[in-house]
C-alpha cells in the first residue's frame, strides 16, 4: 500500500535518532517509565521490567514522535501546502497534532470503518478529514486525489526514514531514564517504524532487541522464518494498530538487527493488557500491551534473557464506549 519515501539526508543509524531527538524534544514529552515488583516477580526469570509508557505522549501513542520529525525536516514551501497521510488510528491522530501545533494544514483519508474516537480526535485537532473504504487501493486512490488538490505532502505512518528515525527516540530515553543497563527491549511491530526505530536506537549499546506481533497479524515473524516480506496480511486481531504489513525499508532493518519477533494471542494480550490496568494503574491499547505479553510468554522466557528488560507501551488509545475486552 505505501511505497518507501526519498531517502533522508540522515543515514538510518543510531547517531541519526540521536539527531532526530534534539529537533523534537521541544515538542514530545519525554514519557515516564513505570516498574512493578509484582509483575516482575511474577516472571520465571524474576526479570525487573521497565515500561515506556508511549501512552502517555501527546496524541496518547509514540506516533508524535515520528510525526513531529518528519515535519521538522519539510521546508517552508512544503509546510505551507500542508501535510497529508492515510491511517486509520494513531498516526492519523498524531500527524494532525503536529501540525496544529506548528500551524501547518492537515488532510487525513481514514477508512469508513475506523474507531469513533479517533475520528473524533483527528477532527478535535483540526485536520480535514476524507473518508474511504476500508482497503488498501481505496486509501491510496483517495490520498492521490488529495494530493492532487492540495499538494500536501505526504508523511507515511511507518515506511519513511524520517518516520523511523522519530520513533526510535522512544528507546533514547528509556535507555537513559532506566536506574540500571538494560538486557533486553521488547516493542510491537505493526508496520515496523517503532520496532526498527528501535533496533536502531539499540546499536552498540549490548541491548537485545526483540518484537511482539499478534498472531492474527504476524505477517513480519513469518516473514522473517521465509527470509522475504510478506505482503498477503489478512489480519484478524483485537490489536487494531498492529493489523498493518511490515514495510518495506523497515522489514530488513528488522530482519538485521532484531533477535527474534514473538507471536502472541488475542487473549494473551488481553490479560497482559488487564495486568497494566490494575497494577500499574495505566490505560494501555491493546496494541500498547503486545510487548508486554511477548515479556510474559513462553516463548521470550525460555531465550533465558538474563536482567532487567524494556517494554514499550506503544499507546493509550482505546474507545472506553465499548465494553473493556475482558468483560466481553
Amino acid at each position: 500500500m505505501e511505497k518507501p519515501s526519498q531517502p533522508a539526508s540522515l543515514p538510518l543509524t543510531r547517531a541519526s535518532i540521536v539527531v532526530a531527538h534534539e529537533a523534537i524534544k521541544p515538542v514530545i514529552h519525554r514519557t515516564p517509565i513505570f516498574s512493578s515488583s509484582t509483575l516482575s516477580a511474577s516472571l520465571p526469570n524474576k526479570n525487573t521490567l521497565y515500561f515506556k509508557a508511549e501512552n502517555l505522549q501527546k496524541g496518547g501513542a509514540f506516533k508524535f514522535r515520528g510525526a513531529s520529525f518528519s515535519l521538522s525536516q519539510l521546508t517552508q514551501e512544503e509546510l505551507a501546502k500542508g501535510v497529508c497521510t492515510h491511517s486509520s488510528g494513531n498516526h492519523a491522530g498524531a500527524l494532525a497534532l503536529a501540525a496544529r501545533e506548528r500551524g501547518v494544514k492537515c488532510y487525513v483519508v481514514m477508512p469508513d470503518n475506523s474507531a469513533t474516537p479517533k475520528v473524533d480526535a483527528v477532527r478535535a485537532y483540526g485536520a480535514e478529514i476524507t473518508f474511504c473504504a476500508a482497503n488498501a487501493p481505496a486509501r491510496a486512490a483517495t490520498l492521490a486525489e488529495v494530493q492532487a488538490r492540495t499538494g500536501a505532502t505526504f508523511v507515511p505512518p511507518y515506511d519513511a526514514a524520517h518516520t523511523i528515525l522519530g520513533q526510535g527516540t522512544a528507546l533514547l530515553e528509556l535507555l537513559a531514564q532506566a536506574p540500571e543497563p538494560l538486557a533486553a527491549v521488547v516493542a510491537p511491530v505493526g508496520g515496523g517504524g517503532l520496532l526498527a526505530g528501535t533496533a536502531l536506537a539499540a546499536e552498540g549499546t549490548g541491548v537485545r532487541v526483540f518484537g511482539a506481533e499478534p498472531a492474527g497479524a504476524d505477517d513480519c515473524a513469518r516473514g522473517l522464518g521465509e527470509g522475504r516480506r510478506r505482503e498477503d496480511v489478512k489480519a484478524e486481531t483485537i490489536a487494531d494498530g498492529l493489523r498493518t504489513p511490515v514495510g518495506v525499508l523497515n522489514f530488513p532493518i528488522i530482519q538485521e538487527k532484531v533477535e527474534r519477533v514473538i507471536v502472541v494471542s488475542d487473549e494473551e494480550i488481553v490479560d497482559a493488557m488487564r495486568l497494566i490496568w490494575e497494577r500499574l494503574k495505566l490505560v494501555v491499547e491493546p496494541s500498547g500491551a503486545t510487548a508486554f505479553a511477548a515479556v510474559r510468554s513462553k516463548a521470550f522466557q525460555e531465550l533465558g534473557v538474563a536482567g532487567p528488560v524494556g517494554v514499550i507501551i506503544s499507546g493509550g488509545n482505546i474507545d472506553l464506549s465499548q465494553p473493556l475486552p475482558w468483560s466481553r
